[in-house]
């Protein structure tokens, strides 16, 4: 097995790397664990993270499918810490990997570590139940409740009485949303002084769920929660006064340092935290929560403001307008582009003012008059509720004038077509270059960042023939987050790909932008998945040539017994999953979702086939928008971007087959791309070896 990393003999006898060394050795402590092997990867990953934070550095690790990443990384950060009294902050981009570590992982290191040490999973607060809500809540229920409503949240009332946590994930059937809303803890509303241990609320209705959530997160030794929350959270605290505190030399949290798993998806979330976003359906939403004219039912109608009510009606009514004016103007814009034969869904707008903006002034007149009732609020908990929706409406106040006046620069506007059958509007601005944010607010804030993940590289470390410490592979991850300063590592994967896989290009196909292409393909997928007799993925990047290769195949699959589960066609993509793991005679024709982030081990899935390169779509306002400026700057779109994106996706596509050391099966390509174009080699070049046949 190849390692590329960096050679550093100094720090080779530190403590922390020699203990960690010892700790994944073949009759080291990890050796007690259940199914435990000794990988060499595993354990020079792990000394990698030791030394990274030791010396206070950021490391970039790109570890393969069975090394074993999240021991490698936990055992090393929960000695450090414990050593050096500092919080472990580890994300990740799924709940999958958060519930394999809190459930499984860190469970099996606090039984066979020589240290003690404390954790826990932090959700955004928004998904707690806050007590002291809920009794406010029932207590005016009639004014802010249909009859729906009030049965609904007697049923989040009779749950609080026996959930354990007092999250939504706790719930067999979610409440409804506007329901939810009312009881669950929002900042400013939900407090330690309102709802904490001690208080009045707590001491009548028990301690708010959020809080007992919060005393557990301060004190964790290691904190498990996902990239948004970490973004959302990033470089302030909540203090015992649940006022904005600056994390100084830390991150989350004064002195912590963290972990990104999954890392390959900073990019995209923290781009949605820095941009703005502001949609039809929050608009309406948010105004509703004061005044619902077709209900009238709201805040309003619990305090009598009937002053305040004329002002949302008319401020629900010029949001109307306005996202009526957006769509029409866009409309306009896309008859005139090259592209109008096809409906729009996201449209790039490249000047200021598409409308005029009509809602700011009447949001903000809506503002100032519930800032009087503010003033004059009987009680302590009418003003936090009225302040939180004027906070609100500010936030909305601004996003729509930053959209509309495009005064954020090096950011990208476009408008969105949003909801299940597409009728929403949102509003959206994003910096095209997140790296510089990133840079300053995590690579370079002080602390150690340490990212990894299955695929960051775009060459496999056995291919790959550049000094230790190198790793050129990892160039385009690390550009993009702005970790220049990072120290790098590739650890290729102990599986055998040589033995358990088997490579299929259909050199024969005609190139994907031929007429006849689609034709072939029918052919290809119908001869692939009969090799294993159904057992596959078949993914693509274009919905409606998926549907249609799936009509074309039907009788095929039919006559062989094999059901065909088709993505796009009302059944959740989870339900899919466990169709397709319950019928190993399946095949499943998969859209992005299935690219990354599928776990489907053992003889159920035997067979991966890649319809078309992943290249992106070119004309997403974002990718477009990154696209000139490389080329403004002199640079190869292409090269720099569009193929570095597409290789990473394959890897993940390709990744989906083999999940453990029992696994096998074949993966077909069906681009001749790989095979005709300069850059072919590329894709090739980014998996481990393994028999290739040309058919």
């Amino acid at each position: 097995m190849i390692l590329q990393a960096d050679s550093q003999p100094s720090q080779s006898h530190s403590a922390l790397a020699a203990q960690v060394e010892a700790i994944f050795g073949p009759g080291g402590l990890l050796s007690k664990a259940k199914n435990f092997e000794h990988r060499v990867p595993q354990q020079k990953m792990a000394v990698a993270v030791a030394r990274a934070l030791e010396a206070g550095e950021n490391l970039v690790v790109e570890a393969g499918t069975g090394v074993g990443k999240s021991l490698a990384y936990l055992i090393p950060a929960i000695l450090f810490g414990r050593a050096n009294g500092r919080k472990a902050v580890v994300s990740t981009h799924t709940i999958n990997l958060q519930e394999q570590l809190a459930e499984k992982d860190l469970p099996m290191l606090q039984a066979i570590l020589p240290v003690e040490f404390s954790f826990t999973m932090l959700k955004g607060r928004a998904n707690y139940l806050c007590t002291r809500r809920l009794q406010r809540a029932l207590a005016r229920a009639e004014g802010l409740f249909t009859t729906p409503e009030v049965a609904e949240l007697k049923r989040v009332y009779e749950w609080s009485r026996t959930t354990e946590d007092g999250s939504l994930s706790d719930f067999d059937v979610e409440p409804d949303a506007k329901v939810w809303e009312a009881v669950c803890s929002e900042r400013g509303l939900c407090s330690p002084k309102l709802c904490g241990h001690g208080s009045d609320a707590a001491r009548s209705h028990g301690e708010c769920f959020f809080q007992q959530a919060r005393r557990r997160f301060l004190s964790a030794d290691v904190l498990v929660l996902n990239h948004s929350l970490f973004f959302a959270s990033l470089g302030v605290l909540a203090n015992d006064d649940d006022e904005e505190e600056d994390a100084g030399e830390g991150l989350l949290f004064k002195n912590d340092f963290v972990i990104f798993d999954e890392a390959q998806h900073l990019q995209p979330v923290a781009s949605r935290h820095i941009g703005v976003s502001v949609s039809s359906g929050a608009m309406r939403f948010n105004l509703h929560r004061l005044w619902n004219p077709r209900t009238e039912k709201g805040l309003l109608a619990t305090l009598r403001e009937g002053a305040v009510v004329k002002g949302v009606a008319e401020t629900l009514e010029e949001a109307d307008k306005l996202f009526g004016e957006v769509e029409k103007a866009c409309d306009g814009l896309h008859e005139k582009g090259p592209r109008r034969q096809r409906d729009w869904r996201e449209l790039r707008i490249r000047q200021a003012d598409l409308v005029e903006d009509t809602v700011s002034l009447p949001l903000q007149r809506v503002r100032e008059a519930v800032g009087g009732m503010i003033e004059a609020a009987e009680d302590e908990e009418t003003a936090a509720e009225l302040i939180e929706c004027n906070r609100r409406l500010a936030e909305l106040r601004d996003a729509v004038s930053i959209f509309l006046s495009q005064c954020a620069e090096d950011h990208v506007y476009w408008v969105e077509r949003t909801g299940r059958m597409r009728q929403g509007l949102s509003l959206n601005a994003a910096p095209i270059d997140i790296a510089e944010y990133l840079r300053g607010r995590v690579f370079y804030a002080g602390t150690s960042a340490v990212c990894t993940s299955a695929t960051l590289a775009i060459k496999d470390p056995e291919r790959d023939q550049a000094p230790p410490g190198k790793c050129p592979g990892l160039d385009f991850f690390v550009r993009g987050v702005g970790a220049e300063n990072a120290r790098r590592a590739q650890m290729g994967s102990p599986f055998n790909y040589q033995k358990q896989v088997k490579l299929y290009v259909a050199g024969r196909m005609p190139d994907p932008r031929d007429e006849a292409y689609a034709e072939a393909l029918v052919e290809w997928v119908g001869h692939f998945v009969k090799k294993t007799h159904g057992k596959a993925f078949v993914l693509f990047t274009n919905s409606k040539l998926m549907k249609e290769v799936a009509a074309e195949l039907e009788p095929l699959f039919a006559e062989l017994g094999i059901a065909c589960i088709v993505q796009g066609t009302g059944t959740p993509r989870a339900t899919m999953l466990e169709q397709f793991k319950e019928d190993t005679d399946s095949v499943l024709f998969g859209l992005d979702s299935f690219w990354q982030g599928v776990d489907v081990p053992g003889e159920a899935l035997s067979n991966v086939v890649i319809t078309r390169l992943p290249f992106a779509v070119p004309d997403h306002p974002l990718i477009e928008a990154c696209v000139e400026a490389i080329e403004a700057k002199g640079g190869n779109a292409f090269m720099e971007f569009n193929l570095p994106m597409a290789v990473l996706k394959f890897r993940q596509g390709v990744g989906r087959l083999i999940r453990t050391a029992d696994d096998s099966g074949i993966i077909a390509v069906l681009d001749n791309r790989v095979l005709t174009k300069r850059y072919g080699r590329m894709f090739i070049d980014s998996l481990p070896e393994m028999e290739l046949e040309v058919v």
